[in-house]
C-alpha cells in the first residue's frame, strides 16, 4: 500500500564497499535477513542512534565502538529480531555475531558495528546468524546495494534505496544509502536503520557533521505512528577512494558533498513514510509564522500524530477542525488564534483563527482525497519554519500491528 513508491533501480556501487547478504532464519526461513556492509580500510565512520532509554544492545555497542574508534571495517545487520530488552545475554550475543564477522574478513571485533531490527525482547539466534556469516562474505559484490536493501525489511512492502553523484573539484564522487522502516517511527531518530556511503575524502569532522546535519533535516522529520524505536540506528560511511585531499567543513568541496548526503536522506526518510504501515496518504506538514525551529516542530508533531487527524486523512475527510485541535494542543505559549492560518495545499480553510469566507467543503474533501498533499499552517508569531511529513492511520495499520508478531 506504499504511497506513489516504487522499488529502487539499480542503486550505485560505492568504491570502497561491498555488500553481501545470507539467509540465517533469524524468525522465517526461505528469505535473505542477514546482510553484511565491508568497508574498504581507511573509511571514517558516523552513526547516530534512538534517544528511547531501552536502546538495544547492538545500539549500546555501536556507540561504544565508534567512540573508541571511526576507523571501522564492516556493518552486520539482521532482520527479524530487535535483540533489544535483552540485557547481558543480548550484548554477548551482539559481540558474538560482530566476533564472527571480524574472523571472516580478518579484522578486529570492534571494528564491526551490529545493527539488529524485528520483534523486541527475544535473544539472537547466534548458532543460525555464525553459520550465515561466512555465506554472507563469500557473496560480498560492490554491486549489491539492491539486494542489501531488500535483505534488512521487516514489514516494510518495497525495499528503499537512493543513489545520487555530484563533481567536486577532486572528481565525481557517489552516494548511495538504503534504510528500512515503516512502524515504529519518530525521532530522535525516525524502527528504522539507514545506511549511507560515499566514496568522499572527508574528514572524522566532516563526516560526522554531513551526517547530523543530513538527519534532523531528514530522518529527525518523519512519523508514522508517534513511537520511538528501541532500534533506530543511521550511519554515513566515506571511504575516501576520490581524490588525494582530505575534505573538511570549511572546504569548497564539503556544501555539494553535504547536500548530496542531504537529499540522499530526504529522499530516504520520505520513503519510510509513503510506506508507513497501511498508508494511503502521504501528508506533507508545512508549519511556518514560529518564533523558532522547535516551536515549528512541535505544532507539526502535534497535527500529524494526532489519531484524529490520521484516521480523518484515510477517509478522505476535510475536517479541519481537528488540525485546528492538534494546533491548540501542541503547547505553543501563548498562541494567539487570531493570528492563525490553516490551508490544505492552496485551499484556505482557516484566515486569522476564523473560516475562510470563500471556503467550500467540497474544494477541502477534493485535496484529502488525493495519495499526496500538505497540511500548510501560519502560526503569525515570527519567521521560523519547519517541514514535516507523515501519513494517515488506515484499517491495515491496526490488522499489521496486531498480527505483527503472529
Amino acid at each position: 500500500m506504499a504511497v506513489n513508491l516504487t522499488e529502487p533501480a539499480a542503486l550505485l556501487p560505492v568504491a570502497g564497499v561491498r555488500l553481501g547478504v545470507a539467509q540465517a532464519a533469524i524468525k522465517k526461513p526461505g528469505r535473505d535477513d542477514l546482510l553484511i556492509i565491508e568497508l574498504v580500510e581507511g573509511s571514517r565512520v558516523a552513526g547516530v542512534f534512538t534517544q528511547n532509554a531501552f536502546a538495544a544492545a547492538p545500539v549500546q555497542l555501536c556507540r561504544q565502538r565508534l567512540g573508541q574508534s571511526q576507523r571501522l571495517r564492516a556493518l552486520l545487520i539482521n532482520a527479524g529480531n530487535a535483540n533489544a530488552a535483552t540485557g547481558r545475554d543480548g550484548l554477548d550475543d551482539a559481540r558474538q555475531t560482530t566476533a564472527a564477522v571480524a574472523r571472516a574478513l580478518g579484522c578486529d571485533a570492534d571494528q564491526v558495528l551490529p545493527f539488529s531490527t524485528g520483534v523486541i525482547g527475544q535473544r539472537l539466534p547466534v548458532a543460525r546468524m555464525t553459520e550465515a556469516i561466512p555465506r554472507a562474505v563469500a557473496a560480498l559484490e560492490a554491486d549489491h546495494w539492491n539486494t542489501a536493501a531488500r535483505a534488512i525489511m521487516t514489514t516494510d512492502t518495497v525495499p528503499k534505496g537512493v543513489s545520487a553523484r555530484v563533481m567536486t573539484a577532486q572528481g565525481e564522487v557517489t552516494i548511495t544509502g538504503i534504510a528500512k522502516g515503516v512502524g515504529m517511527i519518530e525521532p530522535h531518530m525516525a524502527t528504522m536503520l539507514g545506511f549511507i556511503a560515499t566514496d568522499a575524502r572527508l574528514t572524522d569532522r566532516a563526516v560526522d557533521q554531513a551526517l547530523r546535519d543530513a538527519v534532523n533535516v531528514s530522518f529527525n522529520c518523519v512519523t508514522v505512528d508517534s513511537d520511538t524505536s528501541t532500534n533506530d540506528s543511521c550511519v554515513l560511511c566515506a571511504t575516501a577512494q576520490v581524490g588525494a585531499q582530505d575534505v573538511d567543513v570549511n572546504d569548497a568541496d564539503y556544501a555539494p558533498i553535504a547536500q548530496a548526503i542531504r537529499d540522499v536522506c530526504t529522499a530516504l526518510a520520505q520513503s519510510i513514510v509513503r510506506d508507513g504501515e497501511g498508508a494511503t496518504r502521504f501528508i506533507t506538514l508545512d508549519i511556518s509564522g514560529a518564533r523558532d525551529g522547535v516551536e515549528a516542530r512541535q505544532v507539526g508533531y502535534a497535527i500529524a500524530n494526532s489519531p484524529l487527524v490520521k484516521t480523518a486523512m484515510f477517509a478522505g475527510d476535510a475536517n479541519w477542525g481537528r488540525i485546528v485541535m492538534a494546533i491548540g494542543k501542541a503547547g505553543v505559549e501563548n498562541l494567539d488564534p487570531a493570528r492563525v492560518d490553516v490551508r490544505l495545499d492552496d485551499v484556505q480553510l482557516l484566515q486569522g483563527g476564523e473560516p475562510h469566507p470563500d471556503y467550500v467543503e467540497e474544494r477541502g474533501a477534493a485535496v484529502v482525497a488525493k495519495p499526496e498533499f500538505t497540511i500548510g499552517v501560519d502560526l503569525g508569531r515570527g519567521s521560523a519554519r519547519a517541514r514535516l511529513w507523515s501519513c494517515d492511520f488506515s484499517y491495515e495499520y491496526v490488522k499489521i500491528n496486531a498480527e505483527y508478531r503472529t
